[in-house]
């Protein structure tokens, strides 16, 4: 195959072969490939173009729809005529763009926590661009560098070698136009914790065959704990795997003090400006935290608002918050951060053109989240222009944040806001968990 690494691990049966396809090394995939091969499922594991066992050059996700045609091609040949294609992060682009290239051999795709795509890592809808996470992948995986990465360094392009393909890459990749006309069933597996989890929900929503949704209290590392009825991740994959060819429609579940179906919900408040008036000083950013961190209770870099006290009930899915706003620069990141008794629970960031000093109107969409609020709560709601180190500064000169070397301050001014929240009574829209 090209140079291309891959190990069979064959199982009895006529059950459809899973894909899964790597830069992160297949060996450690070996005890996956054997637990799939004990339940019935042949399954190929194998190192991307240029990674571990592959000959070749890594270029991050230039060549994944190729060499998966290539694989699934062959596994043809070898009389593997069905696939399920599978992966997390990097693997679950591998594993869509394989059921692009080839939707009549790929009969299911499971994406779990998906990255998909150079743009969709490096930018938040509107060109913000992700720094600490990016600087940390790539690295890791594609250049190494020499001494530890300042992520003050201005630039923020010269804080690695070689990474020029990441900042150029468009916001969305090719794939997303091809989804619609894909029919095969989906399993998406997304985590509240994760970065990409927004991109999760993008996939099922884009997607053209009936999916399964799955909104999991964890992380990028897949850590269900015991939200799962004691099983592991593995289980939910294998349940789904078993009804393949009796998935019909679109189900969606989303966690919070247990599972719920996710569906739609929207509760409108207006927002109470506690404090309007910041300056965004790339000198002094606002700081950027983890979710479930706690957070400081004022900042000079951030405007503070408040929602009134809220009915007691569950917040399950995206939130949206909009803003009447000021800024004296023509362009500013507008950063809102949602906690709550002092936890940062969700963030959203978006990079807007501004007229300098003309009034405006700024949405900012949030992360899906999963939250249980007690009656009378409220929700504390601070905007920021900078989001450091998880995102680069913004420079307010227009230039791009990446490759600006003169970072000016902006002064900004909040003058009213609102909020809409997806809101669900207690405990309704409970499911089995066999349903997940």
């Amino acid at each position: 195959m090209d140079g291309l690494a891959h190990t069979l691990v064959p199982a009895a049966g006529d059950a459809p072969v899973v894909l899964l396809r790597t830069p992160y090394g297949r060996h450690h995939h070996l005890a996956e490939a054997h637990a799939w091969a004990e339940r019935g499922f042949s399954c190929v594991i194998g190192d991307v173009r240029g990674r571990h066992g592959s000959t070749g050059e890594f270029r991050p996700y230039r060549h994944e729809t190729d060499d998966g045609a290539s694989v699934v091609d062959h596994l043809a040949r070898l009389g593997f005529g069905r696939v399920l294609a599978a992966g997390a992060s990097y693997a679950a682009h591998c594993a869509v763009t394989a059921a692009i290239a080839r939707p009549d051999a790929v009969v299911g795709v499971l994406a779990a926590v998906p990255a998909l795509g150079l743009g969709e890592t490096a930018r938040e809808p509107g060109g913000a661009a992700r720094l600490a996470c990016r600087v940390g992948w790539w690295g890791e995986h594609v250049s190494p560098p020499a001494r530890e990465v300042d992520l003050g360094t201005v630039p923020v392009i010269d804080a690695l070698t070689g990474w020029s393909d990441l900042w150029h890459a468009p916001e969305r990749t090719a794939l997303w136009r091809d989804l619609a006309g894909l029919t095969m069933p989906l399993l998406a597996v997304g985590g509240l914790r994760d970065p990409f989890a927004a991109d999760t929900e993008r996939l099922a929503a884009a997607w053209g065959g009936p999916t399964r949704l799955v909104l999991g209290p964890w992380g990028h590392a897949l850590d269900v704990g015991g939200t799962l009825g004691g099983r592991r991740i593995g289980a939910l994959y294998l349940a789904w795997a078993r009804r393949l060819a009796d998935q019909r429609g679109d189900r969606a579940f989303v966690h919070t003090a247990g599972w719920r179906r996710h569906v739609p919900a929207t509760l409108r408040r207006e927002l109470a400006v506690r404090s309007g008036e910041f300056v965004a000083d790339p000198a002094d950013p606002f700081r950027s935290v983890p979710p479930d961190a706690a957070v400081a209770p004022a900042s000079r870099s951030a405007a503070e608002l408040t929602t009134p006290a809220l009915p007691a009930g569950e917040l399950r899915g995206s939130a949206r918050v909009t803003l009447d706003v000021v800024a004296d620069a023509p362009d500013a990141d507008w950063v809102v951060r949602l906690s709550l008794d002092g936890v940062h629970l969700v963030h959203g960031i978006r990079r807007v053109r501004h007229e300098p000093g003309v009034p405006a109107t700024v949405a900012v969409d949030l992360p899906p989240l999963g939250r249980v609020l007690a009656e009378g709560a409220r929700l504390r709601v601070e905007v920021a222009g900078h989001h450091w180190p998880r995102h680069a500064r913004n420079p307010h000169t227009g230039e791009d944040p990446v490759t600006a070397r003169r970072l000016l301050p902006g002064r900004r001014r909040v003058l009213a806001g609102r909020v809409d929240l997806p809101w669900h009574p207690v405990g309704a829209d409970v499911p089995l968990l066999e349903e997940i």
